[in-house]
C-alpha cells in the first residue's frame, strides 16, 4: 500500500469554508478520510463525510459535557461539534489553523445522524482494502474497542479506522440531536 500521511495544505476560501490541496484520491478499495488527533493517526469512511470545516466557534450549549463544544447552524440543520481530543482524552484540546471539523452522517435503517468532530489536522485519503485492516487488540487503550473498526499499518505509522456509526451514538451520553 502505497498511502503518504501528511498534513494537507488548507487554503481557506472564506470564514468557514476550506480547499484542501495535496490530498491524493485512490481508486479501488474502500477509501477512509484521514486525520490526526494529537500525533496519532485516525480514518473514518469517506462516503460518511458530508463537510470539512474550518473551526469556528459554535454556539454553546449550557451544561453540555467538555467535549460537546455547542452546535452550528449548516444550511438549516443544527449540528452538535464534538472535540475527539476531549471525548477520547487525547492530549490537550488546541484550536490552531490546521484545526479542522469532519462533518459526518450516516441515514440507513438503524439511524439518520449528522455531527461534527473537531481533529487536528485532515491529512489524506486512504485506500485500504479489506485484507490491510487489521483487528484492533482486545487490551485497554483510550479509545473504547466499539468506536474502532480496525487498524491499518501504512509505512511507519498506524491508522486506526473508527466506526463511523458508533461515532454518531457519542451523544447517547445526555445529548440528542437529528
Amino acid at each position: 500500500m502505497d498511502a503518504i500521511i501528511e498534513v494537507a495544505e488548507i487554503n481557506r476560501l472564506d470564514k468557514n469554508d476550506i480547499s484542501l490541496e495535496g490530498i491524493d484520491f485512490i481508486s479501488g478499495g474502500n477509501q477512509y478520510l484521514t486525520f490526526r488527533l494529537c500525533e496519532e493517526h485516525y480514518g473514518v469512511d469517506i462516503l460518511s463525510v458530508t463537510e470539512i470545516r474550518g473551526w469556528d466557534e459554535p454556539t454553546l450549549i449550557p451544561n453540555s459535557p467538555n467535549y460537546v463544544k455547542g452546535v452550528i447552524n449548516l444550511r438549516g440543520v443544527i449540528v452538535p461539534i464534538l472535540d475527539l481530543r476531549i471525548r477520547f482524552q487525547i492530549g490537550e484540546a488546541s484550536y490552531t489553523p490546521t484545526t479542522v471539523v469532519i462533518v459526518l452522517a450516516v441515514k440507513n435503517d438503524r439511524m439518520k445522524c449528522t455531527m461534527g468532530f473537531v481533529v487536528d489536522a485532515v491529512s489524506d485519503v486512504l485506500n485500504a482494502n479489506s485484507q490491510d485492516i487489521k483487528s484492533a487488540p482486545s487490551f485497554g487503550g483510550l479509545v473504547a474497542p466499539q468506536y474502532i473498526q480496525g487498524l491499518v499499518n501504512v509505512g511507519a505509522d498506524v491508522v486506526t479506522l473508527l466506526n463511523v456509526e458508533q461515532l454518531l451514538k457519542l451523544d447517547d451520553e445526555g445529548l440528542h440531536y437529528e
